[in-house]
């Protein structure tokens, strides 16, 4: 199966879960539910260690058939040639009007990912809003090849013209180590899943705004102009982010004729819309 097409495999039918974080970061405490939306900058970079981080609660979208749609996907973005241990990035969140009940959605994210044998597995954190789940709101997500399931965090409420700091990493190396998907909110680091995938220390680094219409529904989605800002990557487990800038061997993807796309800073800074 396409390893793109998977995550569409948790739509065919829903099973609503709680979810949180897995069992090596249940003893943080819980993320606050009543905290705004933050109002300046990271300070520095998350960690499972650090004081005062907390974990966040999640409703999970558990695969339970394997029908999957065919492909109707447009990625707007760029990819890492080389491998590297963490991404973080601001992206803005907007109105895609996705169409309802339908198998729609754009996501807006960060992804690392590694190709294992035959598979590819990932993970990969952001904002999206989906025409089979969420009544058309934006909701922060994440997704990983672990549990093959979508995660949505509705203590965060976002909304259109809102720009959210994510952080995607690993403190460690090894075959199967831990990556942490990450949101800045409250001015303060939440921990929204951690899990033990097969990328070792370094995995390729994607940076997208991925668009997909139901193709049993003909149409175009309508997005409106999304900036992507302020991205950097990191080296190594233990290592400080640099920007992600031309100096990084990087594959940009290409406008369509649908959608436009603008490297402001190659490739620290970025917008893409409908043209």
């Amino acid at each position: 199966m396409n390893p793109r097409l998977v995550r569409l495999a948790a739509v065919a039918a829903l099973v609503l879960v709680a979810g949180c974080a897995p069992a090596h970061a249940d003893t943080m405490p819980a993320c606050p539910a009543d905290r705004p939306a933050s109002t300046t900058a990271p300070t520095g970079p998350p960690s499972l260690h650090a004081p005062g981080a907390c974990r966040s609660h999640a409703t999970v979208v558990q695969p339970v058939a394997q029908a999957v749609p065919a492909p109707g996907y447009h990625h707007l973005g760029a990819t890492t040639r080389g491998r590297w241990s963490g991404v973080l990035g601001r992206i803005e969140v907007g109105d895609v009007a996705v169409r309802p009940g339908t198998y729609d959605f754009v996501a807006a994210r960060f992804m690392a990912k590694a190709g294992t044998g035959a598979d590819t597995a990932w993970l990969e954190v952001g904002w999206t809003e989906t025409g089979w789940s969420g009544t058309a709101r934006q909701r922060v997500y994440t997704y990983d090849t672990a549990t093959r399931a979508w995660a949505f965090y509705d203590q965060y409420r976002v909304a259109p013209g809102d720009r959210l700091w994510l952080h995607l990493q690993t403190e460690s190396s090894g075959d199967s180590p831990t990556w942490q998907a990450w949101l800045w909110w409250g001015d303060a680091w939440h921990l929204l899943t951690s899990r033990p995938l097969p990328l070792t220390g370094h995995a390729q680094i994607e940076q997208y705004v991925e668009v997909h219409a139901d193709p049993d529904r003909p149409g175009t989605l309508a997005i409106p102009p999304l900036t992507v800002d302020e991205v950097a990557l990191k080296p190594a487990p233990d290592a400080p982010l640099r920007p992600w800038d031309a100096d990084v061997p990087t594959d940009p993807g290409a406008a369509f004729a649908t959608y436009c796309l603008t490297w402001q800073h190659p490739y620290t800074t970025w917008t893409t819309w409908t043209c």
